[in-house]
């Protein structure tokens, strides 16, 4: 049996704020399930105080016991669940974790995921588990890599195991100084050269040299980071270790984002039932004082408000795109200036836009059922979820030709009577191409019977977790 346990800062239903908490939330459980009884799949991630007591009360205490973090000794506890044929282990400190603004951005992160590192190294003497795969994402949980390899490596237990290091987004580094190598993360200035890169501490640049695989999130991507454009100033360690580099699309988890069983939706509806999406439009239209008009096209973006995400693009062609008989909404917080801007534009444009500033997870289901169209014009996009689930809701996809995106969605064609592709992409960073691909859109609505037969055929893409599963299960070395 082989024993994997992925190691992360995040993961749904617990405590998630992106992609990696869908991923993280998701992916384990699939690799269980496709695994059966060849694989023994473990978690583990900070406690966070946003947790919910539903999960606390079926959490049971594993250890308590002391981490050496540099010179002192820091209090730590492992609590446990089972969910889904995966165990579960929580990180539990309340000074590091119980806080009050969000996951992240705190003053002290580097000390916080120091900590959580350390203490899942340490987690594994005190359990008496040493897994075969130690599968870490991301900078929050690199130092388990580096650990693993500078620290750990030559002990009893720790020696058999092999480290994997998924990055979901290389802009994203844990970046320090060196004044904190020891003081904080326990290296030593042997270690400097390991994690050294720009005259800074880089956790990930570290994660990268020491694992035994790396890998990232679509096959796109992994190209694309061994580029300038693209890897944030750590092409050249990406392109020295793409020996070991693979590119895994991710997935989505099917269960959760369901039109026929989501219970944030008005009306419920299938691939067998599409008319019936026309119904979540016009509770959405009413809800957002918006013309009531079923036939009206209705163009949606979900998205953090940043410039790589194409907030660019889409200020740079929206008149000319509101210009056109639709309807337009945007769900997400970011940028203050975006956010101001789109204020403004919905001030602008009171009968077409609304720009609903906020994080809500049950109004994006909603948008998704309402939505004819998704745009996602992204500048850099690693695999992209957005996309996925919006294809599971009936809202056909308009895409930037970049990372996962390119992976995932392919362009609408037609030949004799047929129908190809499962969205509408566009190559360059082009604020005339993304008009073009919403003009083109509007083509095909206005022909019914093909949009509806689109739909359908968009709905059904399989962005399921099977296929992934499968592939990260042969990464780990478990056949089926």
């Amino acid at each position: 049996m082989k024993q994997i346990l992925y190691v992360g800062s995040e993961a749904a239903p617990f405590a998630a704020t992106g992609g990696l908490g869908d991923v993280l939330g998701s992916l384990p459980n699939e690799v269980a399930s496709a695994g059966g009884d060849d694989v023994d799949v473990r978690v583990v991630l900070p406690l966070y105080g946003s947790v919910k007591e539903e999960f606390r009360r079926e959490m049971k205490l594993e250890a308590e016991f002391k981490v050496q973090l540099a010179w002192r000794w820091v209090y730590c506890g492992i609590k446990s669940l089972s969910r889904g044929g995966v165990t579960w282990y929580f990180i539990d400190n309340e000074s590091y974790f119980k806080r009050e603004g969000g996951l992240y951005g705190h003053f002290d992160d580097g000390e916080r995921f120091a900590f959580f590192c350390s203490a899942v190294m340490e987690m594994l003497r005190v359990l008496s588990f040493y897994p075969d795969i130690l599968h870490a994402n991301d900078w929050q949980s690199a130092l388990t890599v580096i650990y693993a390899k500078r620290r750990y490596g030559l002990m009893p237990g720790y020696c058999d195991i092999k480290t994997i290091f998924t990055i979901h987004n290389i802009e994203y580094q844990g970046k320090y100084g060196f004044e904190i190598l020891g003081d904080v993360f326990g290296l030593s200035a042997e270690d400097r050269s390991i994690v050294e890169n720009d005259g800074c501490i880089n956790l990930m640049k570290g994660a990268i040299q020491c694992c035994d695989l790396l890998t990232t999130v679509s096959p796109r991507y992994a190209g694309e980071i061994q580029s300038p454009e693209y890897a944030h100033g750590l092409e050249e360690i990406i392109r020295r270790n793409n020996y070991k580099l693979r590119g895994i699309l991710n997935g989505i988890d099917y269960t959760s984002y369901n039109p026929k069983t989501d219970p944030a939706l008005p009306v419920r509806y299938s691939s067998r039932t599409p008319e019936k999406k026309r119904e979540n439009k016009i509770v959405f239209q009413k809800s957002m004082a918006l013309p009531v008009d079923p036939d009206k096209p209705l163009f949606a973006m979900i998205t953090r408000l940043a410039e790589h995400k194409g907030l660019d693009l889409v200020r740079a062609a929206i008149d000319r795109i509101l210009s056109e008989d639709l309807q337009f909404v945007i769900l997400g917080t970011g940028e203050y200036g975006y956010e101001q801007y789109l204020h403004g534009l919905e001030s602008r444009y009171r009968d077409k836009v609304r720009s609903i500033i906020l994080f809500d997870r049950e109004l994006s289901r909603r948008i998704y059922a309402a939505a004819d169209y998704f745009i996602m014009p992204s500048k850099s996009e690693p695999c992209g979820l957005s996309q996925m689930i919006a294809s599971r809701y009936g809202a056909i996809p308009i895409t930037r030709e970049t990372g996962g995106l390119a992976d995932s969605i392919h362009g609408y064609w037609e030949e004799n009577g047929r129908l190809h592709g499962n969205g509408f992409t566009f190559a360059n960073y082009s604020a005339d191409e993304l008009y073009d691909r919403v003009r083109a859109a509007l083509g095909l609505y206005a022909d019914q019977d093909k949009f509806r037969r689109f739909v359908t055929r968009v709905m059904r893409t399989d962005f399921s977790w099977e296929h992934s599963a499968r592939q990260y299960l042969a990464l780990y070395g478990v056949n089926i």
